[in-house]
């Protein structure tokens, strides 16, 4: 089922818990359809995992208002997230590879596949957990718990991998992570991301390529007042490139971004400033659009540098890939959501957004689903609202729902060996496409 942007957003409301199937009208209660399977081992394990994290649902709630309520140190999620994991019997590395990075393993039998979640932990600066990466903490947390539960009980050889991935808003902690070889052993790698959208609904869309640039121009100070023809002010070289991609932005395609802001130090009103530094992001559906569009906007850096009289410097940082959904991982999350949980869309979810999972999926098979959650109007991510909404109840459940349904895929790759290639050559089909 594919629902278009007119389909209404899902707001709070008293009634979060109904549950739409189809366009009937039919309202359904969390947890009652049809097992999405004939495969008898699978069954069990659906109904292992379903019993799990709904005696877990608690204790994971308020893991993810501890989370919420302190965000403003990576530090702190590391330190609750591993301890949480090492009480449930996992085994745990602290500092992994990276500072705040961590990781938790589970290992049953000998031999089988390997099963990798991700679980974000930073926030933004100044509104906290406006993107609800408490949620998708806690997700990540659920889907390892429920493949332990599952494993364990039905004697189901593997590894599960739970990785803690700090620096997702801007530092690319999975791409310095994968670099370091976490994600080595994994034979898939599974995560999720709220986001506003249709009433329980379960996106399959994909995100942007993005760029970051830095730009600064260096000019000459002068006297405002006594002698301003003496200076050559970076502000200004600043304001006109900030003005020219203003200007593109009416030439490019709806579906591309381009954003940034201005950044300075000891400026004063009676001095012509000599230095200006500005950072920007450019997006688009693919990396090849993206760096079509990066030339142009680069153009504007240029050409408000020859207009002020003043030299500039263009640094490209890092780079993210769109994302690539594995098709084989999403047709099977679509299969169980639609018979068991909800809706699937491909039109929400973060699709005009970026995340460093992008990279993930360029290089290993994966699948980064959204799922909605209620917000007020104007209250999406990366706005107070959302954060708000990342610690309501009905969100909670939202998140519980989309990883019973992730767990459920993940066994399949634990249980299913035609499954498994199934995804491995899906992947290796859709490299050659980028090509």
């Amino acid at each position: 089922m594919s629902l278009g942007q007119s389909v209404a957003m899902w707001l709070p409301s008293k009634e979060w818990h109904l549950r739409h199937l189809d366009g009937s009208g039919r309202s359904l209660r969390p947890y009652t359809l049809l097992l999405a399977t004939d495969n008898p081992n699978l069954m069990a394990s659906k109904k292992r995992f379903e019993t799990t994290l709904d005696g877990l649902s608690r204790e994971l709630r308020a893991l993810s208002l501890d989370i919420h309520g302190n965000h403003l140190l990576e530090r702190y999620a590391h330190d609750v997230y591993t301890a949480f994991m090492e009480k449930h019997g996992f085994t745990v590395t602290k500092n992994y590879l990276l500072e705040t990075a961590w990781v938790a393993t589970y290992t049953h039998g000998q031999g089988g596949r390997v099963l990798g979640v991700n679980s974000e932990m930073d926030a933004l600066p100044g509104i906290g957990h406006a993107c609800g990466h408490n949620l998708i903490g806690i997700s990540g947390v659920a889907v390892a718990l429920a493949a332990k539960a599952a494993m364990k009980r039905l004697n189901i050889d593997g590894k599960v991998v739970l990785l803690g991935t700090p620096a997702e808003e801007g530092g690319f902690g999975k791409v310095m992570l994968y670099d370091k070889g976490a994600y080595d052993e994994m034979d898939v790698c599974l995560m999720c991301h709220p986001a506003p959208g249709p009433r329980h609904s379960i996106s399959l869309s994909g995100c942007l390529a993005i760029s970051r640039i830095t730009v600064e121009y260096k000019g000459h100070t002068a006297h405002a007042g006594l002698s301003p023809w003496e200076g050559q002010n970076a502000l200004d070289a600043a304001v006109l490139a900030y003005n020219n991609v203003s200007l593109l932005r009416q030439q490019i395609k709806p579906t591309h971004r381009v954003h940034g802001i201005f950044e300075g130090k000891d400026w004063a009103p009676n001095i012509i400033p000599d230095h200006a530094i500005m950072q920007w992001l450019v997006r688009a559906p693919t990396t090849s659009e993206m760096e079509d569009t990066r030339k142009r906007v680069i153009s504007c850096f240029e050409a408000a540098a020859l207009a002020s009289g003043c030299k500039v410097q263009v640094t490209i940082g890092s780079v993210g890939n769109e994302i690539r959904q594995n098709k084989a991982l999403g047709d099977e999350l679509a299969d169980v959501v639609l018979k068991r949980y909800g809706t699937i869309d491909y039109e929400w979810g973060i699709k005009s957004a970026s995340t460093d999972f992008v990279s993930i999926s360029y290089l290993m098979p994966g699948l980064h689903p959204g799922f909605s959650i209620p917000t007020i109007p104007d209250g999406g991510n990366h706005t107070t609202g959302f954060t708000e909404a990342a610690r309501s109840e009905a969100s909670h459940d939202a998140c519980l729902v989309v990883s019973k349904a992730l767990a459920a895929v993940g066994m399949r790759v634990l249980t299913d060996e035609a499954f498994l290639q199934k995804v491995k050559d899906t992947f290796e089909e859709d490299k050659k496409l980028r090509a």
